[in-house]
């Protein structure tokens, strides 16, 4: 395996999570009884580069397929965190109605719509057909596309190039990392603005957050390096903003080389926290796996503890990243016996590998468990705030990331 930025042979592995079932390929009551595939989930960082990446062990067309599940607008929390984004870029950069906006991975156009309430023209860009459907109902016009070089080629020559094309936590999610920035330059306008949001390489290392890694995600970025990346096909990082979003994350603000951007104070500020903190140094990326031990162990003993008890745990949120702690611990329907999540697109399906139901939330208050673990513990505020009640009858909530603690 080579690099997938400056193709140098990978031989220093980050962490190594055995193996797993692509995260989002949840099971149907067709598919339940049928042998799942389960893929290699092990991390290399590049000695050259310090890109922390997985081997694309399936193609990418087939993990996000057109029946996937995962629908933005499900999280409260995320959609404010959309619609004060589209409120800040609008201004900042200006945008009216003679402006194009384009999203990558735009989902069921849970940012579009706020751009669109502006009177803004907007496109999304979006490979799965259940969450594109979805977008075109709310009158956002999206092309069931992937996004690269060639789709941007033939983009600007059939319509024009964008004022701004925002890509949120998509960057990790494609194999060919060259191909897809490169498309980025060619399809911004001369004066226009990318922004780029994905979670932050530091933050995972410095919270545990082992849980984070799944086959979706092909590459974890630091500043640094992300940086580098952009650089080489012609594009210059002239803003970063450091976000509480997906446990840590990083908003990038990219414009052509020669474009009038310039540079702000944050760009050198995080560059130096970087560095302070070790991430230029092979040594930084060293150690990881025992963390990622400690927290999976935890996780399981909580469980097996509860379960000797004789006390019932609910699971909340059938997010990926709970998928991956779920997998790795080994934990299955006798430790956890359901998982709650709110979009209807989940509920009535089994999670890949655990084969724990997706259930509605009514059955919380039905069984009232002792405990609800929130596996999608960048959301325990709101979770917290919207499962208030089982506090009537004594329930706690537990979170495993980035250690065990109960709230």
């Amino acid at each position: 395996m080579k690099c997938r930025h400056c193709a140098t042979p990978l031989q220093d592995i980050f962490l190594d999570l055995g193996s797993a079932p692509p995260s989002n390929a949840f099971l149907t009551a067709d598919t339940l009884g049928a042998p799942e595939a389960w893929f290699p989930l092990k991390l290399f960082t590049c000695r050259n580069c310090l890109l922390v990446q997985v081997d694309e062990v399936q193609s990418h067309a087939k993990l996000f397929a057109p029946d996937y599940v995962y629908h933005s607008s499900f999280s409260r929390s995320w959609l404010a965190h959309a619609e004060r984004y589209v409120e800040h870029a609008a201004a900042r950069l200006k945008l009216g109605r003679d402006s194009l906006v384009m999203e990558i991975a735009s989902n069921d156009g849970y940012l579009l719509q706020y751009v669109a309430a502006r009177g803004i023209p907007c496109i999304g860009i979006e490979p799965t057909t259940g969450t594109a459907n979805v977008a075109r109902q709310r009158g956002i016009e999206t092309l069931e596309r992937f996004f690269g070089r060639d789709f941007a080629a033939e983009f600007v020559r059939e319509r024009r190039t964008a004022d701004l094309i925002v890509a949120n936590n998509v960057l990790a999610h494609v194999p060919d990392i060259n191909d897809f920035v490169a498309g980025l330059a060619l399809a911004l306008a001369a004066e226009g603005s990318i922004t780029v949001e994905f979670p932050h390489l530091m933050e995972l290392v410095a919270k545990h957050q082992f849980d984070t890694v799944y086959h979706e995600h092909f590459s974890y970025f630091s500043f640094h390096t992300a940086r580098r990346i952009f650089a080489a096909q012609g594009l210059k990082i002239w803003n970063v903003e450091q976000l509480p979003t997906h446990g840590g994350s990083l908003r990038l603000w990219a414009a052509h080389a020669n474009s009038r951007h310039t540079e702000t104070p944050a760009v050198s500020a995080l560059l130096r926290i970087e560095a302070d903190a070790g991430m230029q140094d092979s040594a930084y990326y060293q150690g990881f796996q025992a963390q990622a031990d400690a927290v999976k162990n935890d996780c399981l003993g909580f469980l097996l503890e509860q379960r000797r008890a004789g006390r019932r745990v609910a699971g909340y949120g059938a997010a990926a990243k709970g998928n991956t702690l779920l997998n790795y611990a080994g934990v299955r329907p006798d430790l956890l016996p359901y998982v709650i999540d709110a979009s209807p697109h989940k509920q009535g399906h089994w999670l890949p590998g655990s084969r724990i139901p997706v259930v509605a939330e009514s059955r919380l208050r039905e069984e009232r468990p002792d405990f609800v673990l929130i596996l999608p513990w960048n959301l325990r505020e709101e979770i917290t705030a919207q499962l208030s009640y089982i506090r009537e009858w004594g329930g706690q909530f537990v979170v495993a990331v980035p250690q065990l603690a109960i709230l």
